[in-house]
């Protein structure tokens, strides 16, 4: 079993250990074990990293992060700064995981649509970070809203991630930040990313979501890809 196989088949065992809220009829409907995680999808061997809050009902019907409206909106615009040209259809969006990794705070998908509390976050944030540590070969982070930007907190200083979003400047400028991961085996390693901060693209975010396709070209234009 590869060392990627061992760390799903571990989140699963703590989703196992312990009920938390699961959208189950959502996993029902789609034919799906909702103890199963939806860790990532794309490449690992990427640069740049899509980084969300939890998964929708399209993500768990489709067994892959961000692949909803919102989604589409990121794979829509990934895709046109990548080829130059607008994307004819689900096969063109789905050629974006060849360059990109998608993934999310927590591999499981919350009732009605809602943020998972802190608890259950932090209970599988070690995953997580064994993901982006040992297993993604990247460093540029691009998040989308305000709880997948903030998961990143423990990685720097009190209170310099806050202090960062208040700025009206968020979504033009990056962040360093020093992920630690360690194994349940008791291998420990780090590295440094670089967060660029996005709003979340959803029609629901009245503010932003015309704006967003610009802003995510913008931050494009800050990677080499």
């Amino acid at each position: 079993m590869s060392e990627l196989q061992t760390l799903i088949r571990t989140i699963r065992q703590e989703a196992e250990r312990e009920p938390f809220p699961l959208d189950s009829p959502i996993y029902e409907q789609a034919g799906k074990d909702a103890l199963d995680p939806i860790l990532f999808g794309g490449n690992l061997g990427s640069q740049l990293c899509f980084f969300g809050r939890d998964l929708g009902a399209d993500e768990v019907r489709q067994g892959q992060p961000l692949i909803g409206a919102a989604g589409r909106l990121v794979r829509k615009g990934f895709f046109e700064a990548w080829q130059g040209r607008v994307p004819r259809g689900q096969d063109d969006l789905q050629t974006v995981c060849q360059r990109i990794l998608l993934t999310n705070t927590v591999p499981y998908k919350p009732p009605e649509n809602k943020a998972y509390s802190v608890k259950v976050k932090e209970r599988f944030r070690p995953f997580v970070e064994q993901l982006l540590v040992f297993h993604w070969q990247g460093k540029q982070i691009i998040t989308l809203g305000t709880e997948a930007f903030k998961w990143f907190a423990p990685y720097a200083p009190k209170g310099q991630l806050d202090e960062f979003f208040q700025g009206g400047d968020r979504y033009e400028c990056s962040l360093d930040v020093l992920i630690k991961a360690k194994t349940a085996a008791g291998k420990g390693s780090q590295k440094i990313v670089r967060l660029m901060p996005l709003p979340h693209p959803s029609p629901l975010n009245k503010r932003y979501y015309g704006q967003f396709p610009t802003m995510l070209q913008r931050r494009l234009t800050e990677i080499a890809f």
